[in-house]
């Protein structure tokens, strides 16, 4: 398949500015292409990857990346559809363009002749008077096409202001300059930024440069309408001391089988191939989740290393009883503990009876008797016999942890704390 068959059996484009000539300069010679992220916080999260990961596609198949991180745009923030932003202080989003920089270094290469380049809108914006915006960028805005925009005219009963109305205008500018500095021939992101991203392409047009070109990828949703990547925790992040790589893990296992064959398409390297035989399983065996663990490994690795995707496989087959509990890493099993439920004992620790019930795993004490009685109480997934035994602390994991379990499928942990 070409670059363009590939985009489009993964449902990757879903507006462009002129598809024929668009196609033409993805399936051609090497072309330069930015995408931007603006820093409105700490982290980036799994909505973004579906940029990253397109740029990454782009580069595999020739064309070189510029990421643009907006240390300028970030300051003034792109409309929403519900209420003004709230304005950051500049050296905080500052050190939010450095974190984020930092997270995308690992989806592309800085090495060959499609190098990728870290850029900041900051380093043109910063310098420029407002007179010389006024006059070089703003005269080129009609402010009827502006208004025409769905954000801004949603937005006009309630009340937005002239900040965040000219948030395009910035946009639009960093098509232009990076077209003039780097040669860029084209933009992408979400479909939700369709009218920033024509904006830039009409701007370049009418400043005499160009031609450039310009496609969106669509919004992810997940099956029962909810946004993607968000849970009643908050959003899913890629910074690691934010969502540990254990729940980032688990964030894909628990994929609803209706999105899992969308996600797979959206987020995946894996070949097309196997891709369908992922989706065939999902269909005839749709317990064994395998498109789901397939995935969650896979994007995991990219995220975080293969090293910390091995721990979270590690850890979700151990803590189920299915795996060696000693090989996990204690930063893995304190996060993995910390999404099921982490208890902290001092002093000594009760017996197993106790346990159950601070844990949660039994609501009384007769109701932890009767699961120790029938066989389904485990600690460190060896089962338990006497409902009144003290484990020892030589049994304590890293010298700290114990995992509790119900049945097969009811953990929790205990942190023990001298």
């Amino acid at each position: 398949m070409t670059l363009v068959d590939d985009l489009q059996w993964r449902g990757l484009i879903q507006d462009s500015t002129d598809p024929t000539e668009l196609h033409k300069e993805l399936d051609g010679g090497a072309l330069t292409f930015y995408v931007g992220f603006d820093p409105t916080g700490a982290s980036l999260h799994v909505g973004h990857l579906m940029q990253v990961l397109t740029a990454r596609r782009l580069q595999l198949a020739g064309h070189r990346p510029l990421l643009l991180v907006g240390g300028a745009t970030g300051q003034i923030g792109d409309p929403r559809e519900s209420s003004e932003r709230a304005l950051n202080p500049p050296d905080v989003v500052q050190g939010w363009v450095e974190r984020i920089r930092s997270q995308l270094s690992p989806f592309v290469t800085y090495h060959g002749d499609n190098a990728a380049t870290l850029v900041n809108n900051l380093d043109w914006t910063g310098a420029t008077t407002v007179i010389e915006f006024l006059r070089d960028v703003g005269k080129h805005f009609p402010v009827n096409k502006m208004l025409a925009r769905d954000v801004v005219r949603n937005r006009l009963e309630s009340g937005i202001s002239f900040t965040e109305f000219s948030y395009q205008l910035l946009q639009a500018n960093d098509f232009y300059e990076l077209h003039r500095r780097h040669a860029c021939r084209l933009q992408f992101g979400g479909s939700d930024q369709w009218g920033n991203i024509t904006a830039g392409v009409d701007f370049v047009r009418r400043r005499g440069a160009g031609p450039v070109h310009a496609f969106t990828t669509p919004l992810v949703l997940k099956a029962d309408g909810t946004k993607f990547g968000k849970s009643e925790g908050g959003a899913t992040w890629l910074d690691p001391a934010m969502t540990s790589p254990y729940a980032f893990y688990q964030f894909w296992v628990n994929a609803d089988d209706r999105d899992v064959t969308r996600y797979l398409r959206y987020f995946s390297f894996k070949p097309r191939e196997e891709i369908e035989e992922l989706e065939k399983a999902t269909a005839e065996r749709p317990q064994a989740r395998l498109a789901q663990r397939a995935l969650a490994e896979e994007i995991t690795a990219l995220v975080h290393g293969p090293e910390e995707a091995t721990q979270a496989v590690a850890a979700s087959q151990a803590l189920f009883g299915r795996g060696s509990l000693a090989d996990l890493s204690a930063d893995t099993l304190r996060a993995a503990l910390g999404e099921a439920g982490l208890v902290e004992v001092c002093g000594e620790l009760p017996p197993v009876a106790t346990l159950l019930q601070q844990t949660g795993l039994a609501k009384s004490g007769g109701e932890a008797r009767r699961t120790v009685a029938e066989g389904g109480a485990y600690v460190n997934n060896e089962r338990v016999t006497d409902a009144d035994a003290v484990v020892p602390e030589s049994a304590l994991l890293h010298g700290s942890f114990l995992v509790l379990r119900r049945g097969k499928r009811n953990f929790a942990g205990v942190e023990f704390v001298r």
